[in-house]
């Protein structure tokens, strides 16, 4: 018995609406930067995954899918932070010397 079983269910389909909302702008930014924000496209399907389970879970529909529905979350979430690791691990250009080249102005 879980006390107050209408409230989680309440939280729970709102975090799978969060989800669902993160998910659009991702696959929308996702095409247009070819996929360099592939960790956030994962993340947001891996919180479609946890809310999904966890409604299973709570109103009884199936244990074992609600369970695996949570492993594949969890792992969708280890995917997002690998690839966000690797995918940000390269620093910007954000070197304040000038070009070898570049030769100063002379200001008056």
């Amino acid at each position: 018995m879980v006390i107050g079983r209408r409230y989680w269910n309440l939280i729970w389909y709102g975090i799978l609406l969060l989800g669902l909302l993160g998910l659009v702008p991702s696959l929308y930014w996702g095409r247009r930067t070819h996929w360099r924000n592939l960790d956030e496209v994962v993340r947001a399907c891996g919180t479609i995954f946890v809310s999904i389970g966890m409604l299973f879970l709570l109103n009884r529909v199936s244990s074992w899918a609600g369970q695996l529905l949570m492993i594949v979350a969890l792992g969708c979430f280890i995917a997002a932070f690998i690839l966000g690791r690797k995918l940000h691990a390269t620093p910007p250009d954000s070197d304040d010397s000038p070009p070898p080249n570049h030769e100063p102005r002379n200001r008056a």
